[in-house]
């Protein structure tokens, strides 16, 4: 192979890599926020505000803790919300809070 179709063969190569990260961090954005009503959110306690967390049912919750300081949180870069393996495709607030939070090592 010459040179020439070396390059070429890269450059088209990085293009379509960018492309294709362009095209699933779209997707990622267009997950839907979890609402407070939602069933896996219910059976886990989740509230979108950690202030909101009914501290009669989970007395070991503390104010502190929220979703951006949980182990489990994947932060989408700045954004107020992210993913969390619990509740697949949809996203979480960074000021959220369910009953699996876990400390952020």
């Amino acid at each position: 192979m010459s040179s020439t179709n070396r390059r070429v063969f890269l450059m088209a190569v990085a293009a379509g890599t960018s492309a294709l990260a362009a095209t699933q961090n779209l997707a990622l954005a267009a997950d839907p926020e979890l609402l407070d009503t939602d069933p896996q959110a219910v059976a886990l306690g989740y509230k979108k505000n950690t202030t909101q967390v009914d501290a009669k049912k989970y007395p070991k919750h503390t104010a502190d803790q929220h979703c951006a300081n949980c182990q489990l949180f994947q932060p989408m870069g700045a954004a107020a919300t992210g993913h969390c393996p619990l509740f697949a495709g949809k996203l979480v607030h960074t000021t959220g809070w369910c009953s699996a939070w876990a400390k952020k090592a």
